[in-house]
């Protein structure tokens, strides 16, 4: 007899159309492409499978390009490095592998090596993660985007039971109604007492993780370069969510 590996709420959560709040676009060749963050796909993965019930294992990485080149307008002496990489995702029984490359552009030989790493492992992660359902992208594989919804609610999942019974949903009332402008979760301000153990948490780094988080906050939240410090900058629950996940992908427990 085979036990079932997901639960009824799991795998309505996996078959859940993707919330379009979630995708980011970007520019490439001319043409527009959506995408999910690698630590909104981690956030997902933490959601339906649980902050325990997932494991993730980079099982080979490759440096397959290293060249000098010029950076920018002032065509300053700099690196471009190229890597890729195969990252296997584990849920209890299930496995599921995927490939991804990174690219790392630096002035600095070491900051591009780190970079195109870190691309190319969040890349394979995020490749591995789609093969379980649309909240990981894969409904922005079909290019008419079907299963992308601005309308999406959290669903809420409970742990892997097989015997636990999926909650009725009431049929879907049609509404002529004008449609209300949604509010970004992600946006919601942090509360005095979050913020002060995010900014202790911070603080107690060793020197080299401080300066790495510093620098990949101010570029992911575009904080001027001029602002002495990132301390006011967290406040909305995104901070939070993005500096949790960058201390979780570095091995750092938040306190």
């Amino acid at each position: 007899m085979t036990t079932a590996v997901f639960s009824p709420e799991q795998i309505a959560a996996l078959s859940a159309p993707l919330d379009r709040a979630k995708v980011q676009t970007r520019s490439q060749a001319g043409r527009s492409l959506a995408y999910l963050e690698g630590w909104q796909a981690i956030a997902e993965a933490n959601r339906i499978f649980g902050f325990d019930g997932w494991q993730r294992e980079t099982i080979a990485v490759h440096c397959v390009a290293e060249r000098e080149r010029t950076l920018g307008s002032s065509n300053r002496a700099g690196w471009g490095v190229t890597y890729t990489a195969r990252v296997r995702i584990r849920v209890g029984d299930v496995i599921r592998e995927g490939s991804g490359a990174g690219h790392g552009i630096d002035v600095d030989l070491g900051q591009a090596h780190e970079s195109a790493l870190k691309e190319a492992e969040t890349d394979a992660m995020k490749r591995a993660l789609m093969t379980f359902g649309n909240p990981f992208g894969l409904a922005l594989y079909d290019k008419q985007q079907r299963e992308v919804t601005s309308s999406a609610a959290p669903t809420p999942v409970a742990s892997a039971n097989p015997s636990s019974r999926p909650a009725e949903v009431a049929p879907k009332r049609q509404s002529h109604l004008p449609a209300q402008p949604e509010v970004d979760p992600s946006l919601d301000p942090l509360d005095p007492g979050t913020i002060h153990q995010l900014h202790s948490t911070i603080r107690s780094l060793p020197r080299p993780a401080l300066e790495g988080l510093t620098k990949a906050f101010r570029k992911r939240f575009q904080v001027p370069p001029d602002a002495p410090s990132i301390a006011d900058r967290i406040s909305q629950r995104r901070h939070r969510d993005w500096i949790e996940t960058f201390l979780l992908q570095h091995q750092q427990v938040v306190a």
